[in-house]
């Protein structure tokens, strides 16, 4: 990959930092403090098969999942990095019981955010060395500046983000993130250990011909999706579409957001609304979907307007190019 002309990922932090509402410098920061944990964990990730990092931990995460030594250690790696810098009030993270308040006992302390990290998604795939990522979303804080983060700063609908973003850690790893200004792409070249721009203005092309979902669980999904996932099936015009599933979200995700396509985690009988979690995966994906021309719903409803609950809580997720979300959305509305 050439490097001369390309613009870095910091060069590009600096630059349209004027372009973001809250131009401080402290979002700048942050994103500059995922992108050095990021380089960590696609360090450790690389080496996965040559150092005891791949496997079960030994224990379970707040969702009752069997962790994996990389989760651990992204996860350690992530708060560490995020609360070493100074910047955030506040994490949570997909593997941790509860959030986490930062500096909280520092009357001074002037941090204005909020993270929430899935630190290492699709992380089971680790073991057979397909693509694996982080999932990150960024809000302001609604509790007065200077006092302890609480729940209520996280429990923010999604169309309250300010940035959102993943990285990918596949045959090149890349982070993909938005501040509400279109979706920017950065590949990391390990000789210099240094992201630059690769995908400048990302979009979804309007339709595509991928569908991604796990129909292993078909028989309990709803009448709609069910006949939705036939449609897809069928011979006729620019169909069958092509089904790929992936089981990473970040990867399956990316894959669509390039080529074209629809991804589909539905509610059903055995999993009731769904695996995805809304704050820490549905969330983030929604908004770099909406800022990169694709829809993201939850059945009926836009997934950035739901207000959360629950610091876990799960919900359907469906995201992807417009027009097949569109059509998807006419097969809900049937039985609805």
């Amino acid at each position: 990959m050439s490097t001369n002309r390309k613009q870095t990922l910091g060069e590009f932090i600096i630059e349209n930092q004027k372009s973001f509402q809250y131009s401080s410098g402290e979002l700048s920061k942050l994103i500059n403090a995922i992108r050095l944990a990021a380089k960590v964990v696609n360090h450790e990730v690389n080496k996965a098969g040559l150092v005891d990092i791949i496997g079960t931990a030994g224990e379970t995460n707040i969702q009752g999942e069997n962790q994996q030594k990389l989760d651990v250690f992204a996860n350690e790696k992530f708060i560490q990095t995020l609360t070493n810098r100074e910047i955030v009030c506040g994490i949570a993270s997909e593997e941790e019981d509860s959030f986490i308040s930062i500096n909280s006992n520092d009357e001074n302390h002037q941090n204005k955010y909020v993270v929430l990290i899935d630190p290492l998604d699709g992380s089971s795939n680790i073991d057979v060395n397909v693509s694996v990522g982080t999932i990150f979303s960024i809000y302001r804080r609604v509790t007065p500046v200077g006092t302890p983060a609480t729940l209520e700063d996280f429990l923010q609908p999604g169309n309250q983000q300010v940035a959102a973003g993943y990285v990918v850690y596949g045959t090149s790893t890349m982070i993909v993130y938005t501040t509400g200004d279109g979706v920017n792409g950065f590949t990391l070249n390990p000789a210099l250990g240094t992201f630059y721009l690769s995908h400048p203005n990302m979009t979804f092309p309007e339709t595509g011909k991928i569908y991604s979902v796990n129909e292993g669980n078909y028989i309990h999904f709803s009448k709609g999706v069910k006949d939705y996932i036939k449609y897809c099936q069928m011979e006729e015009g620019d169909r069958p579409y092509t089904s790929r599933y992936i089981g990473s979200l970040v990867s399956d995700f990316h894959r669509n957001m390039i080529k074209g396509g629809i991804y589909m985690y539905p509610k059903s009988s055995v999993t009731g609304n769904g695996k995805l979690r809304l704050l820490y995966e549905c969330n983030p994906m929604a908004f770099i979907a909406e800022q990169a021309n694709g829809i993201a719903i939850g059945g009926k409803t836009r997934i950035l307007d739901i207000q959360p609950t629950e610091l876990h809580q799960r919900v359907p997720f469906f995201c992807g190019s417009r027009k097949m979300v569109e059509k998807l959305q006419e097969f809900l509305e049937k039985y609805h």
